[in-house]
């Protein structure tokens, strides 16, 4: 059974790679060496939905993605790229899958409705990241980092907020993913902590101390120090398994302890600007 579920995470990595093409049927049937079929009976099973459902709802979180974090873009011109023919035909299975309109999203992301759907996804992804024997992690020498950071205190649901503001705040300082480092901050972990008390920084490393302004940004150092260093490659859905086997099976073997300062993230690439199998994260524990 294991074999069968990491075939089908394969399939939804395919599948993530090519959202813009037609599906090649014969070709997902090859990942998994059955019959069409079987290959569509083991899909509903595997995914919850048959494998259609599953482009759309893939599809639809690309777009959800884009209209909190591509202000820029036209509603139509993301409806038409994730498959839509008509703004209305988008509108329609948006609100179906996120209880809001798209414009009614863009303004003020709640993700909370998504979830629902998206757990049969979420569900594979986790089953799978989970029975890995070994996840590579490397010790390095980090250096002190200067950052302008954008505090987000509160439900983690309303973190979109807080990114989209800091883009926006990022663009108008000319500081772009290309000339500037991403790293996000996470002081606790949201599953375990009351959403009131939820914190995460959103920051981009700059070479001079920013002044507070009415955006909020605020000056901030992450210092120099050993962190040992996991690659997660993909999207974001299992990303807290790997925090977690860095603070449990990683930290109780090893010969580190660790410093007094929170674990951080750097997007070295993000969705939507790649695709989501193709999302680059590197994970830091500081340690000593």
């Amino acid at each position: 059974m294991a074999s069968y579920r990491e075939q089908f995470l394969q399939v939804l990595a395919y599948i993530e790679a090519n959202l813009d093409t037609e599906l090649d049927i014969d070709q997902l049937c090859g990942l998994t060496q059955l019959s069409r079929y079987h290959f569509h009976r083991q899909c509903s099973a595997y995914f919850g939905m048959p494998l259609m459902a599953v482009v759309r709802l893939l599809r639809l979180k690309r777009s959800a993605y884009q209209l909190a974090y591509r202000t820029d873009r036209r509603i139509l011109d993301i409806a038409l790229e994730n498959g839509y023919d008509s703004h209305e035909a988008f509108s329609r299975a948006f609100k179906k899958h996120f209880g809001q309109s798209p414009s009614k999203f863009r303004l003020s992301p709640n993700w909370d409705h998504w979830l629902s759907r998206y757990q049969p996804i979420l569900t594979l992804r986790t089953q799978i990241m989970r029975s890995q024997d070994k996840i590579q992690v490397t010790i390095i020498d980090f250096p002190e980092t200067l950052v302008a950071a954008l505090e987000h205190k509160g439900p983690p649901n309303l973190l979109s907020t807080t990114i989209r503001k800091f883009i926006e705040w990022r663009k108008s300082q000319g500081l772009t993913p290309a000339t500037s480092r991403t790293f996000n901050l996470l002081y606790n972990d949201p599953a375990t902590t009351e959403p009131g008390e939820y914190q995460y920084d959103v920051c981009c490393s700059v070479s001079y101390p920013v002044k507070k302004d009415n955006h909020g940004i605020k000056s901030k150092t992450i210092p120099a120090g050993k962190c040992a260093v996991i690659r997660h490659i993909g999207s974001d859905d299992t990303i807290g398994i790997t925090v977690s086997y860095l603070y449990s099976d990683w930290l109780e073997v090893s010969n580190f302890t660790l410093r007094n300062f929170p674990i951080f993230l750097e997007r070295v690439k993000f969705f939507p600007e790649v695709k989501e199998s193709e999302m680059i994260t590197d994970i830091f524990l500081p340690i000593e």
